[in-house]
Order: C-alpha cells, then sequence, then structure tokens
C-alpha cells in the first residue's frame, strides 16, 4: 500500500485552486538527501511544504506540500529530477515495497479543482518525467489509463528488480517512457504517479478498554465488514461460498477501512478509521455512525481525533450539517461554523484542536502577505476611522463605500438570523437562513473590496514612480497608467454591483423578516444604498481619467444604471420598514 501522507479532496469551484502533492521517496536514511530533495521542492515560488516524515526501517521519505496547481506540478517534476540524481536505486533496500527513486507521486484535490482535472495534470507530469528525465511512469488511480491499473499494487508488481521484464513485456510496460531499460533506468527505477481523492485519518474515542469490542464497533462499519460465521456470531465457523472462498458481510461506511486498538497514552480504545473518500463518507457521516454501531453495542463515543491535516471544507460541511439538524441558520461565520462542528464531533476530547493548526489553507496563508492583503478590513473600528481621517489619501471614499456597503449587507443578514430564531416561526428557519448565507457571502465580498479599492489607488501612483526618459520608457508608464486607471474604475463599479445585491435582501427583511427588527432592515438599505452613490462618485472620477473613451463610457453608464436600480429598492425597503413602525 502507499505509505499514508496528508491528503485533501475538491471544494467549491469558485475558490482558488490548491492541490496537494505526497511524494514518496526512496530514501529514508540519508539526511543530506532528503534535505536537498525537499529543497528543490521548496524553492518553487508559491509551494509550500507541510510536513517531512523519513523512515529509516521502510528507507523512505514521504513529503507533503501545496499550492496552485502549475507551481506544485513543477515542484514535483523538481523533485523527481533531484532524486533522480542523488538515489542509485542500484544500492537500495528497505521494508517498504518501491519501484523507483520517486515510488508514487499522488496529485490530490484540496479545493477549486476536480479529482478529474487532478488526474489529467498527472498524467501530463508522467509524460514529461519520461521525455525530460527518462523515468517510466505507469499513471495509477484515478489518472490510470487501463482498469487494472487503478490498482498502484498492480502498477509496482514485482516492484524495481522485476522493471527488466516488465519493460520487455507490451502488456506490462509502463505508460510513458523509454522503450527498453537502460542505464538511465537502472538508477531511477519507474514512478508511479496518480490522482485520488483525500484521506482522512481519523480515531473515535471510546469510553472503554476493551480492544475487542472497538474492533467490533470498526468490522460493524468499515466497508470491508466482517467475515461470516456460523449463526451470526463471533466464534462460529466461517463461511465460505461454493467456490470455497470467504463469505463477508459488508459494513455500512463506504470508502472506510477501520480497525480498534487499545491506547496506552490516553487509556482508552479507539476505532482507527481510514474515509478513502469523503465524497462518499463525509467525517460528520462515519462519526455518526460510529456513534450509533458503538451505541448498539452499549458503548459510547465520547470524542473524535483528527490524525495530520484536513482541508477546510470537512470541517465547513460538519459545521452546516449539525447547525441543520439543530434548525439553526447557517448564515453565520466560518469560525462559527467551524466551532459547530468542532463541539458537535468533540474534536477536542483529547487535547486542543485549533483549525488554524489542523486546516490545510490556513497553514497555506502568509500572514505577512494576507496582512498586507487584509491590511484594512484587520483594523478596529476606531483603527479604520483613525486610517481614514489621516493625512495619507487612501484609504478613501472607495473603500469607505464598500465598507458601507458590507455593513448594510451584515445589517440584512442580522435581521435573517434573529428572524430564524424567533418564537413561534421555528418552522420558516431554513427561509431564513438561506438569506443569511446570501448575506454572509455579499458582506465578505465587499470586505474584500475594502482593501481591493485602496490597492487599485495605489497601483495608480506606482505609475508615477516608473522611469519616463526614453520614448520607449513614457509609452510604457503611459499604458501602465491607463491599465491602472481602468482597474481603479472598475474595482468601485464592483462594490456598485455588489451591494446592489444586498438590497433585495433587506427588502425580504423588512417585509418578512422579525417585525422588531423593521428599522435595521432599513438602515441596511440605507448603507447599502450609500455605498452604491458613493462609488458610483469613485467610478466616474477614474474612468474621466481615461484616455480611452470607449472604455469609459460603458462604466459610467453602467454605474447610473445601478445608482437608479439602488434608489428605486431604497424607496421600496423604507416604505415596507415605515408601515412596519407604524402599525
Amino acid at each position: 500500500m502507499e505509505t499514508p501522507g496528508i491528503r485533501a479532496s475538491s471544494f467549491l469551484k469558485q475558490m482558488k485552486q490548491i492541490i496537494e502533492c505526497v511524494p514518496n521517496y526512496s530514501e529514508g536514511r540519508d539526511r543530506s538527501v532528503i534535505d536537498r530533495i525537499v529543497a528543490a521542492i521548496a524553492a518553487v515560488k508559491g509551494v509550500k511544504v507541510l510536513d517531512v516524515d523519513p523512515g529509516e526501517a521502510t528507507n523512505r521519505t514521504v513529503v507533503t506540500f501545496v499550492g496552485e496547481p502549475a507551481e506544485v506540478c513543477e515542484a514535483a517534476f523538481r523533485g523527481a529530477a533531484k532524486a533522480q540524481e542523488l538515489i542509485d536505486m542500484r544500492q537500495h533496500h528497505g521494508a517498504h515495497p518501491r519501484s523507483g527513486a520517486t515510488d508514487v507521486l499522488p496529485l490530490i484535490p484540496v479545493s477549486g479543482i476536480t479529482l478529474e482535472e487532478c488526474a489529467a495534470l498527472a498524467r501530463k507530469l508522467a509524460e514529461r518525467m519520461a521525455t525530460e528525465l527518462g523515468i517510466p511512469c505507469y499513471c495509477y488511480e484515478a489518472a490510470a489509463f487501463k482498469p487494472e491499473r487503478k490498482n498502484l499494487a498492480v502498477c509496482r508488481a514485482g516492484e524495481y528488480e522485476a522493471l527488466p521484464e516488465k519493460m520487455a513485456d507490451p502488456a506490462r510496460k509502463p505508460d510513458f517512457g523509454p522503450d527498453s531499460y537502460n542505464d538511465v533506468v537502472a538508477r531511477s527505477g519507474a514512478s508511479n504517479v496518480g490522482a485520488r481523492n483525500f484521506l482522512v485519518a481519523v480515531n473515535f474515542n471510546l469510553n472503554t478498554t476493551s480492544t475487542r469490542r472497538a474492533m467490533a464497533v470498526a468490522f460493524d462499519v468499515r466497508e470491508k465488514g466482517r467475515k461470516a460465521r456460523e449463526g451470526g456470531s463471533l466464534t462460529g465457523k466461517l463461511l465460505k461460498d461454493e467456490n470455497g472462498e470467504q463469505i463477508w458481510i459488508p459494513g455500512t461506511l463506504k470508502g472506510c477501512k477501520a480497525i480498534g486498538w487499545y491506547i496506552d497514552e490516553y487509556g482508552i480504545a479507539q476505532v482507527s478509521m481510514n474515509i478513502t473518500d469523503i465524497d462518499v463518507t463525509p467525517l460528520h457521516i462515519a462519526y455518526e455512525e460510529v456513534c450509533r454501531a458503538a451505541a448498539a453495542r452499549g458503548l459510547k463515543v465520547t470524542g473524535t481525533e483528527i490524525v495530520g491535516l484536513v482541508p477546510k471544507r470537512v470541517l465547513m460541511e460538519a459545521g452546516r450539517f449539525y447547525l441543520e439538524k439543530q434548525q439553526r441558520s447557517l448564515g453565520i461565520s466560518d469560525d462559527e461554523i467551524m466551532k459547530i462542528a468542532v463541539k458537535s464531533m468533540s474534536l477536542d476530547d483529547l487535547k486542543p484542536f485549533d483549525p488554524k493548526e489542523k486546516v490545510i489553507e490556513f497553514l497555506m496563508q502568509d500572514e505577512a502577505e494576507e496582512a498586507i492583503k487584509h491590511r484594512l478590513v484587520r483594523l478596529t473600528a476606531d483603527g479604520f476611522a483613525s486610517e481614514t481621517a489621516s493625512e495619507s489619501p487612501a484609504p478613501g471614499g472607495g473603500s469607505v463605500s464598500a465598507y458601507m456597503g458590507a455593513l448594510g449587507a451584515a445589517l440584512g443578514t442580522m435581521v435573517a438570523n434573529l428572524s430564524s430564531h424567533k418564537r413561534g416561526w421555528d418552522s420558516r428557519w431554513k427561509e431564513f437562513s438561506d438569506v443569511a448565507e446570501k448575506g454572509q457571502s455579499i458582506m465578505q465580498q465587499l470586505l474584500d473590496l475594502v482593501d481591493e479599492d485602496t490597492a487599485a489607488f495605489d497601483r495608480i501612483m506606482a505609475c508615477f514612480s516608473m522611469p519616463k526618459g526614453t520614448e520607449e520608457e513614457k509609452s510604457a508608464r503611459a499604458a501602465a497608467l491607463e491599465d491602472a486607471t481602468l482597474y481603479a474604475a472598475q474595482v468601485p463599479l464592483r462594490t456598485m454591483e455588489t451591494s446592489l445585491q444586498a438590497l433585495p435582501l433587506a427588502l425580504e427583511m423588512a417585509l418578512k423578516g422579525n417585525p422588531a427588527s423593521a428599522s435595521d432592515a432599513g438602515v441596511a438599505a440605507l448603507a447599502a444604498t450609500a455605498a452604491v452613490r458613493g462609488a458610483e462618485l469613485n467610478v466616474r472620477i477614474n474612468a474621466a481619467g481615461l484616455q480611452d473613451k470607449s472604455a469609459a463610457m460603458p462604466l459610467i453608464a453602467r454605474a447610473a444604471e445601478i445608482v437608479k436600480q439602488a434608489q428605486q429598492l431604497e424607496a421600496e425597503v423604507l416604505k415596507a420598514v415605515n408601515q412596519n413602525i407604524d402599525k
């Protein structure tokens, strides 16, 4: 089997594309070799190495790194090239099966990308390794060209020593690489390049010290199940079919492997599980089923221990699942949703659970870059006001407009969330939850635009620092200034478009929401309309600076149209609010 690494899965398509790579290199003893391979990977800008796990007995190292697809594939290629340079498979011995210096090289979708897209990337990577490095490559799991090669064991059959005869056999030769065994292959061996889904490694804590009882629960739930026995007992004679093959009773969870064991460190038994397909069996479904199976045997799940890292969506899906069970609004912050997940599955039973240390997307964030990107929205309310009032021209009206829009969306969301909790309106919780989710999305987009508007201004100012001595430099400076000015007009137009979306939300809450919060819906509309009108001024003043008037006019026309729509919606909201207040 492939040595476990930190694995990931796909999330929402609108998110930034992130993939993970968990290559296994056939060197686990010489730290200098391992460090040079890891350095080659880490040298690719945009790639973050999350874990390096060498094994002396296996003579094998598992490296985990993440990033955007192009960067990860480049880093994977460089790692393979460096491993080929430093590892001579003719001298390699270890306890783990292997076929090459870079033995397995899986690509795993984390967010914004599908497994199928990762499979296509894996095939291209394998082809490049074969073409440029001369390494024979088998494509496995989702990237496999042949059904039987989905199984890694089939690709690696016979290991390194069997390569000469496999390469001479048309049915067993690699998918990419040289036609015959040569000196390059003798040194590098063959690589298995594939794509697979994220694997969640998780332990479920039980209120027992009995390994046998923990194993029974594991057999109940794991996909493989347990061996069938006479009378359905645990000790009866094993049952076989007409061909003499063992009969198995499948478990209840697809895509899950599990065993029971006792942990001295904690003094409890656990069901230890690998969820190999979180699309088929999400973590929270596995938790619920283990709880059910444990209870059927007189046991209780006291908590959950996630081993390694998880994609953000694992916790988000769990949090939403439990909020829905409680008939509570899903239109709350991501942090609050993850908190619900942590508490619902007792992820902090054995030790504190901090999503910032367990979620792949959070570990990928560069704090310095995040601080620059979100400089304004990370300020306190007092700090933002003081920064705006300073002598600096930014933040200015564009950023303030975006913030007003965010406050408008936030107020509409608040009314929706309060309405979902109103006594006697329990049956309507989903209606208001859907509105609150929309509001959260609009608010977050506008908060991003607070800093983006200031960044657009900074981009214009940077143009004035460009050299302008030669005609070529003047031309380049003018072109850069025109692009920056166009961008500076487009950003507030996006603020207008997004703020406009907050007005129908405010109207719906003014008409259908908690009457006690009618005034809040009104303020939401006023703030959103102010955001639209303020941003419109920024569109016009920046568009006026464009040399290309054919690019400026559509922006100005669209801005005027949005102002008209916003004012009409604002009037409808205020009419409904006033009727509510005057009842």
